[in-house]
């Protein structure tokens, strides 16, 4: 089976397994191990984006309608991973020098990082391309061999991936497998060495009750409702801006996009006619005929996304085309709490706003929400109030004064908290997760201390006076 090979009509049952064995063998041969070989592979993968950076724009419209600004942030930010791990690349190798205890003088102790083996990375189909190519990565610069599979909701990047795994890479290293949630299933059935996984947490939860039939571990990147946070002091112009960018992204279908913004009362009324006026600023008033924005992935998403307007409470947008799963960039005003839009991660372009009195009133109503939201986003010009909030909500990671950009700083890991995910990863976390830290203590035989050799005699006495 090529690396580029759809298994979906295959008769066999024993692919799955037959692909994890090849790839198990090639690990073990020590082929992936070698700086040499790991950089070399990554440089291929970075030529190849360069390559396909215009077939990659045009999968990404023809799966979920993305806007090439959108595309292109998609595509950069994954080049500019693959630059930033070649850079450290060697650093991150090194074996870590670290103390050695009294019991183990004279020694020397270090801290070797490992590859785990053989990584099941599965891709969702709201940024097909980036979170599929970002694991993968972290996996070759780890010096792991993967089996990846993309969304079956996107058709045009899986083959995409599939061509360019099979240009860049021997299938025994990397293979790219295309097909339906079938295909996924017996993949699942594999021992794998470690599974990351990118989408729902219903789907999180089949992902690690599979895994843990074989105690394999698990990355789940999974998402949650994440609030938005406008106090009294912020700055609104550029608050609602900075939501509207952060939510209206892939049609508000991504993880970390603001779900729901939570503003003081006292300014809730200037901050509705800010959010309106960024509205129309960046989309007009016929939001069907902007180039800058895209479309719900499938029908289903669409009516799902679409039943969740409530007309009576719709500020600006609210418009719908199923035909063209096209729903407008859409705000919400005088939601609460116990709305139907609040009882589930809306990923969709609309937004409810609901309003606080105060930080114990805000702390209140985020608590009767599902808990650990993947992001969080806070404008506000104080930093007592900054401190208040991070202290008393947990969430995976997010912003002060902005959104979702948090998640381009590869220096930073990026990751769940709770229900919305385990583990994390980019830039060094990336190779942390994909590799294991072995200790390795040296000591050496030119000097034996025979404290810990019986017959211990009187050194019980000297113990005791180690504890004081």
């Amino acid at each position: 089976m090529g690396a580029a090979e759809s298994v979906s009509h295959t008769s066999s049952t024993d692919w799955a397994a037959t692909a994890v064995s090849r790839q198990r063998l090639y690990f073990d041969s020590g082929a992936t191990r070698d700086y040499r070989f790991r950089a070399a592979q990554l440089n291929k993968l970075k030529q190849s984006i360069v390559d396909h950076k215009d077939d990659i724009e045009k999968a990404l419209k023809a799966d979920i309608g993305r806007p090439p600004m959108e595309a292109y942030i998609e595509i950069v930010t994954a080049f500019e991973e693959i630059k930033h791990t070649l850079k450290h690349l060697k650093s991150w190798m090194a074996p870590k020098k670290v103390s050695t205890s009294l019991w183990a003088q004279p020694g020397s102790s270090r801290v070797e990082s490992t590859p785990l083996g053989v990584n099941f990375i599965m891709g969702p189909y709201n940024y097909p391309f980036l979170l599929c190519v970002q694991p993968l990565i972290g996996a070759i610069a780890a010096g792991n061999t993967v089996i990846m599979k993309p969304s079956s909701l996107n058709p045009a990047v899986s083959a995409l991936l599939a061509k360019m795994a099979k240009q860049c890479f021997k299938p025994e290293h990397v293979m790219v497998v295309e097909g339906s949630t079938e295909i996924t299933d017996e993949l699942l059935k594999q021992q794998f060495d470690h599974i990351f996984f990118t989408g729902s947490p219903r789907v999180g939860r089949i992902v690690m009750a599979a895994a843990a039939k074989h105690l394999t571990p698990v990355t789940l990147e999974l998402g949650g409702k994440s609030p938005t946070i406008v106090h009294r002091d912020a700055n609104l112009k550029l608050a609602a801006k900075r939501i509207l960018a952060g939510k209206m992204m892939n049609a508000g279908q991504t993880c970390i996009a603001p779900d729901h913004v939570f503003v003081h009362r006292d300014i809730r009324a200037a901050f509705e006619r800010e959010i309106i006026a960024a509205v129309k600023a960046g989309y007009g008033d016929d939001p069907i005929r902007s180039p800058d924005f895209g479309r719900m992935i499938n029908q289903r998403h669409f009516d799902r996304v679409a039943a969740l307007i409530d007309p009576t409470k719709v500020l600006v947008g609210g418009q719908t085309d199923r035909d063209s799963k096209f729903i407008a960039p859409t705000i919400l005003g005088g939601v609460s709490v116990t709305d139907p839009v609040m009882q589930e991660e809306i990923f969709g372009p609309v937004l409810p706003l609901l309003e606080y009195a105060d930080l114990d009133d805000l702390y209140r109503q985020v608590r009767t929400l599902p808990k650990h939201p993947l992001a969080l986003y806070l404008f506000t010009s104080s930093e007592e109030v900054e401190r208040d909030v991070l202290a008393n909500i947990q969430f995976g990671g997010g912003c002060i004064n902005n959104t979702v950009m948090h998640v381009a700083n590869a220096h930073m890991p990026f990751g769940g908290v709770g229900e919305s995910g385990m583990g994390a990863y980019h830039g060094k976390t990336s190779f942390d997760t994909f590799s294991h830290s072995r200790s390795i203590l040296k000591t050496s035989n030119w000097l034996d201390i025979p404290l810990r050799y019986a017959p211990y005699k009187d050194r019980v006495e000297m113990m005791r006076k180690m504890v004081k």
